[in-house]
């Protein structure tokens, strides 16, 4: 990211994240990745045993809920250039608070108060990083990876080696029910609740297009009149409150509070975020390339896991899907620089002849 872009330049930047004609929206980068998702799933259908199954896709869906939500505020933070790591151990630590309460005897009577505490220790982790982040200006990279191990640790001091499986029958059928005939989870229409909400402020407000002003040039945005500190630091205590929120659906779903709970999904889901088109230099993405990030991560997996293969591999399928999401994106650029510098220089020879 240059530091010389000048306040006309982010103008310029912010206008080109308008909503574009439709009839270029088949070429963009997020329609590629959708059909890249398209055929990922037609080939899986065709080759993969029993993957095009109802049971399929309730199962992909489910797997696919926790880090859809934690990609929503992933991706607003990648774009101002910043990157939260401590996601998957956020959400682990409020899992663990969910469990130790849960416990307590006097505390099983209102789940609602012990959610909204769960929440609140989500946005409490947020803070701390939005802080250390937006207020001391410390780079995020180096913050969100101690946090991560910090998040973890404490979760192991809540919970200690203990797993809490005691919850209601009642919310861990609702959260593993689906909408009967078409095998979508039901918690999933909350899923899209949250994600139209994200994808409403990042493309339709004039605090999402500050954003891609942020990661353009977050020096040339402040001369626009944008503080891009404030900014950085809620999209931070938003990245903790849905993180806790993703604990909880895996808590539910599980049955089982643990302080290992959701430990390792940071991976997946960076590389869907980076995946589905949000460049890691910030100042560029979308919500529905991060959407067809998650899915193309999950089918990939679950086709993978259908075919028998280990964990392992699906490990190694995941890096190496990350690090194609990083590289893909400056190969295509330079790609396109080689073609107009040949461009123009059969122009110049065709002058000069």
């Amino acid at each position: 990211m240059s530091d010389t872009k000048t306040a006309p330049e982010v103008r310029a930047a912010v206008a080109a994240t308008a909503p574009r004609a439709p009839r270029r929206l088949w070429r963009s980068r997020d329609a590629t990745i959708v059909y890249a998702l398209v055929l990922i799933v037609v080939l899986a259908a065709i080759f993969i045993p029993y993957f095009a199954s109802v049971t399929t896709v309730s199962f992909l869906l489910i797997d696919a809920i926790p880090i859809l939500l934690m990609a929503m505020p992933m991706a607003l933070i990648i774009i101002t250039g910043e990157i939260d790591l401590s996601v998957a151990s956020t959400a682990g630590l409020s899992a663990a608070v969910l469990g130790v309460l849960w416990q307590q005897s006097d505390a099983k009577g209102n789940v609602a108060v012990i959610f909204l505490v769960c929440l609140l220790v989500g946005a409490a982790c947020g803070a701390f990083n939005g802080f250390l982040i937006a207020v001391v200006g410390l780079p995020s990279l180096a913050v969100t990876i101690g946090t991560l191990a910090l998040f973890r640790g404490l979760a192991l001091v809540v919970i200690g080696d203990n797993a809490v499986a005691d919850f209601p029958v009642s919310l861990t059928t609702f959260a593993t029910s689906s909408i009967p005939g078409i095998g979508v989870p039901t918690v999933m229409v909350f899923v899209l609740v949250v994600v139209g909400i994200f994808a409403v402020l990042l493309h339709f407000t004039p605090f999402g297009r500050s954003l891609f002003a942020i990661g353009y040039s977050p020096e040339a945005s402040s001369f626009v009149g944008i503080r891009a500190g404030r900014s950085k630091f809620w999209l931070y205590v938003a990245s903790g409150v849905i993180s806790s929120a993703a604990g909880l659906f895996w808590v539910l779903r599980y049955s089982s509070a643990q302080s290992d709970s959701v430990q390792g999904l940071e991976l997946s889901v960076v590389a869907a975020v980076l995946l589905g088109g949000v460049s890691i230099f910030g100042g560029s993405g979308s919500i529905v390339g991060v959407v067809a990030g998650v899915l193309i991560i999950r089918t990939v997996n679950y086709s993978l896991q259908l075919g028998g293969l280990p964990d392992t591999v699906l490990t190694i399928v995941t890096g190496g899907l990350l690090v194609l999401s990083v590289v893909a994106p400056s190969v295509s650029a330079r790609i396109t620089a080689a073609r107009e510098r040949r461009a123009r220089a059969r122009s110049l020879a065709a002058l000069a002849t």
